[in-house]
């Protein structure tokens, strides 16, 4: 599609050129997108002097375009929450950051607990409750027994069967989106590094391609090259952990056993690139941080070869053990209708047979002219998503073999312009590992972030691991959680 409001992933847009609707035009407009297949990827609130200006960025994959809509409100604008499930978690944010309310929604509560010095305050709030003699609640964390972070489970359960499950996160509200208005500055490739730790290449692809779109520059076809190396490891090697993590959580110890040291190889594989194994300072704006000596693209290659040998034996046994098959199939399932309906992305909606990969719909960089194809299933189950993960690992060896052995002569940097367009909205979709990270920001008059959103895939898909327990045993609740992997510091900003 092309007209007002539309561009392409990675590109920018005047703000002038974003259509200006009434609340009721702006609701409907995005109800009408969705009917037709667009997607919900940023759903946010803009300062806007006495008023708060509504931003909606759409995806729609049958053109690889995306759209943009606004709306000035003042108090209040009927929820699309109602129609249109995928903007639920959206709403609730923009009322918790504007106090701005979206009446009609039908569970309006914090989605990060908005004062983080009372901590009276964090964590109470009201849960969802089921009535009956029989029912009874279990709750679960915010602490919990392993080295992880703080999120709070309560379950509606009658027996064993979870009838609902609701997940309550935002008890770390650590303000990295308040920290990088006025930006970009020195600490801005700092804040989004850190913001979610095992997706430090995907993120700070992000933030650069947003930041290049602003200042007009272009990036080095080497660097794009190394980017995606950067990307895909980051992949292999989360992935590598996940089915480790699987088989551990069903008491199948060859293949976790040995997947923990096989994750450590592939993230020893991104250090030999930059100095550091989650990627810190590969990517920046302007190309990459680190070259790829021909002596040091031969070394990789043995080592990504040795470790990809592992990982197929490794992994290769889940698919023989007829145990293991037992408790992946039928476990934790989601209808395609459901993925669809709550705006699913990455690994959790191909598992549901939904085609969503931004490297394919919204290519970018690299992935123009090397093509990865979307690994899909269709049972929606634990099963389909761990093996989802093992096609898209081998799929990604491939693709970094490739480029290692063709990388193209050149820099991989450019110096980047000071010079930030002032009045527009950007934004830049990445397929990370976990699914589409959504970067916008707008600009001010001044040429800085008036504001800056961020959508980890982990915002769309904690509510599909609401929905993957009902009907399941608590006892599940382990296995179908590891097979989302969602993360806690991408969704608590």
């Amino acid at each position: 599609m092309s007209g007002p409001g539309f561009f392409r992933n990675g590109g920018k847009i005047p703000l002038s050129q974003i259509p200006v609707l009434t609340v009721s035009e702006f609701r409907q407009n995005i109800l009408d997108a969705v009917s037709k297949g667009a997607r919900i990827s940023a759903l946010f609130g803009s300062p806007a002097g006495e008023n708060v200006r509504l931003i909606a960025v759409l995806a729609w994959r049958d053109t690889g375009s995306l759209s943009a809509l606004s709306a000035p409100v003042q108090k209040q604008y009927p929820a699309l929450t109602p129609d249109c499930p995928q903007a639920h978690l959206f709403e609730r944010e923009i009322f918790e950051q504007f106090n701005v309310t979206p009446e009609g929604h039908p569970w309006l509560k914090p989605v990060r607990f908005p004062n983080p010095k009372k901590m009276t305050d964090i964590g109470v709030t009201d849960f969802f409750q089921i009535a009956g003699d029989e029912i009874h609640e279990v709750a679960v964390g915010p602490v919990h027994a392993g080295i992880i972070e703080p999120g709070h489970f309560r379950f509606q359960c009658h027996g064993e069967t979870v009838h609902h499950l609701e997940i309550s996160l935002g008890y770390q509200h650590r303000g990295v989106e308040r920290s990088l208005v006025n930006g970009p500055d020195n600490r801005s490739l700092h804040f989004i590094e850190t913001l979610a730790g095992d997706t430090t290449v995907g993120h700070a692809t992000a933030c650069s391609r947003l930041v290049e779109s602003l200042t007009g520059n272009r990036v080095p076809a080497r660097a794009q090259v190394i980017r995606g190396i950067g990307l895909e490891l980051e992949r292999m090697a989360n992935h590598i952990g996940d089915l480790g993590a699987l088989a551990g959580d069903i008491g199948y110890l060859p293949t976790m056993s040995y997947c923990g040291r096989i994750r450590g190889d592939v993230l020893n594989l991104t250090a030999a690139l930059c100095g550091n194994r989650f990627g810190r300072r590969l990517v920046v704006p302007g190309g990459t941080g680190y070259d790829i000596a021909e002596e040091t693209a031969q070394i990789m290659t043995d080592r990504l070869n040795a470790a990809f040998r592992d990982a197929e034996s490794a992994i290769g046994l889940l698919w023989e053990t007829p145990s293991v098959l037992a408790r992946f199939e039928g476990t934790g399932k989601l209808s395609r209708e459901t993925a669809e309906e709550i705006g699913l992305v990455g690994v959790a909606a191909r598992a549901c047979g939904l085609q969503r990969d931004v490297r394919s719909d919204f290519p970018y960089g690299i992935f123009l002219l090397s093509h990865i194809p979307a690994v899909m299933w269709d049972s929606g189950d634990v099963f389909a998503r761990a093996f989802v993960r093992w096609q898209e690992l081998q799929r990604s060896y491939k693709f970094i073999l490739e480029q290692l052995a063709a990388l193209p002569e050149g820099p991989v940097s450019a110096d980047i312009s000071p010079a930030i367009a002032s009045g527009h909205l950007a934004v830049a979709l990445v397929e990370g590992w976990r699914g589409e990270i959504c970067h916008a920001a707008v600009t001010n008059n001044d040429g800085r972030f008036l504001t800056y959103k961020v959508v980890d895939p982990s915002f769309h898909n904690w509510f599909g691991l609401a929905f993957a327990l009902r009907g399941q045993q608590i006892s599940d609740f382990p296995l179908c959680n590891k097979s989302f992997n969602l993360s806690y510091c991408g969704h608590d900003l």
